[in-house]
């Protein structure tokens, strides 16, 4: 029989493997050692404040009114107020013209959410989601208020991309039940959920978020405080790897063909103008303080804004944006590469490289498999195949090379390990091996496999 012959080789294969693997590696995200395992039940959620009615804000209260859970929408005037009212019932359209939603069932989401300018309606919501602008003192007064307010079984918690929990928290005398509920945009599309706990926010308060985590439809993972937590720390150096490469003498267009033809759904380039420029400016000192010598400063993103470009919000960035046509490289952003190659001429020499399609994809990979290292051996991931899932569904990473700690180890640790190695010697310390890189290689031990007993407790268990 062919079918068999053909089948028992496929079933062998890489790409099988990978896929079985990220399978049962997303079945497993929702096992949380002292959480899922003490008979804790997990209470009804039936109200949910949202602070912000922004991209994200407005993303996360559709996701929330398609699965019947009832919404107050707060924001600081009548203008944010209705605009973000706007964006929410062009998601739920959005949805109804996909097919994923009948009309019926957006009328009913759309009676569900009800607006607000002030606190009056937060007196009975069992959880309160923050998600405005990546500020440190509006995020802690917004804490310090509906602390006040909110009953006291109300679960508080943050969409911060970055900012530590603790320092959120800090004005509050309700630790154990601050949380971090980061979703990834667009909010009612993209399907990871990073839960972020401290070291003080109960199980309790981790059980009912990963309870509607999987009621509104995403993949919860829970990660432990840090700076970017798993993903968005995982991924720092993604964008800086390849801002070094251009540095270097290499085309930008080339990097983002050679990421997609990898299995990235777009490359770092086209990435960051979809993001827009808000995002990277907002993050730079914060990864700078967090991550020191291994912190790649690039001042491009800067020249891009001086220079009028904003990305695909003003359909100008390192691609041109038209209106339902594809996006296609931007010629004129040439004279902005110059000016940024001018400025990073003292950093590496000014001399510029020749590398293959081969050489690209790892300089921009090893880094990120190097940080996920560091992850992995700071404990913030219970385990290594949620950071697989974490990469599929929170960046992208090609399913059928199973995550990227599942990739990582079919190239291999000692591969690795002795191209960053050659690569820090060059260009310093953004390519550093980690301690925990060094000791795989040398013990030629899969990155993914487990710590052994007697190393740390994990930050994600606590």
């Amino acid at each position: 029989m062919q079918e068999a012959k053909v089948f028992k080789e496929l079933v062998l294969s890489t790409t099988s493997r990978a896929l079985v693997h990220v399978f049962f590696a997303q079945r497993s995200t929702t096992k949380v050692p002292g959480v899922t395992d003490i008979q804790l039940k997990p209470r009804k959620i039936r109200k949910v404040a949202v602070i912000g009615g922004g991209l994200m804000g407005s993303g996360i209260a559709t996701a929330l009114l398609v699965s019947n859970i009832s919404v107050v929408l707060k924001e600081v005037n009548p203008q944010f107020l209705q605009r973000g009212q706007k964006t929410i019932a062009g998601n739920l359209e959005g949805l109804v013209k996909r097919g994923s939603l009948t009309k019926d069932k957006m009328s009913k989401a759309i009676s569900l959410l009800k607006g607000a300018l002030d606190y009056s309606d937060f007196k009975d919501v069992d959880m309160v989601i923050e998600a405005v602008i990546e500020k440190v003192p509006l995020k802690q007064s917004i804490f310090a208020d509906i602390e006040k307010i909110c009953p006291p079984h109300c679960i508080l918690a943050t969409n911060t991309s970055t900012i530590d929990l603790n320092i959120v928290g800090e004005k509050t005398n309700s630790q154990d039940r601050i949380i971090g509920a980061h979703f990834f945009s667009p909010a009612h599309i993209m399907p990871l959920l990073e839960i972020v706990r401290t070291e003080r926010t109960s199980p309790q308060a981790i059980l009912d978020l990963i309870t509607v985590g999987k009621i509104i439809k995403k993949v919860p993972v829970v990660v432990g405080n840090c700076t970017g937590f798993a993903v968005n720390r995982t991924f720092f150096p993604y964008g800086q790897a390849a801002h070094l490469l251009v540095s270097l003498g290499i085309d930008l267009f080339r990097i983002d063909r050679v990421i997609s033809n990898f299995g990235m759904p777009m490359g770092p380039f086209q990435l960051q103008d979809v993001a827009g420029y808000g995002v990277a400016l907002a993050v730079k000192d914060i990864y700078a303080a967090a991550f020191g010598t291994r912190n790649f400063r690039s001042g491009l993103v800067e020249l891009m804004a001086k220079d009028g470009r904003q990305g695909k919000i003003n359909g100008k960035g390192y691609y041109f944006y038209e209106k339902g046509g594809k996006p296609k490289p931007d010629p004129s952003v040439q004279h902005v590469i110059d000016e940024y190659r001018r400025q990073t001429k003292t950093i590496f020499g000014g001399k510029l490289v020749t590398l293959s399609d081969q050489d690209i994809l790892e300089m921009v990979f090893f880094p990120v498999v190097n940080e996920a290292c560091r992850v992995m051996d700071e404990n913030v991931v219970i385990r290594a195949s949620d950071l697989d899932i974490a990469s599929v569904l929170g960046m992208g990473f090609p399913k059928y090379r199973g995550g990227l700690i599942f990739w990582a180890d079919t190239v291999g640790a000692s591969y690795i390990h002795s191209k960053l190695s050659k690569w820090a010697e060059i260009y310093g310390d953004f390519f550093k091996p980690s301690s925990y890189l060094e000791e795989r290689a040398k013990s030629v031990r899969p990155l993914g496999a487990p710590k052994t007993a007697q190393q740390a407790p994990t930050r994600s268990r606590m």
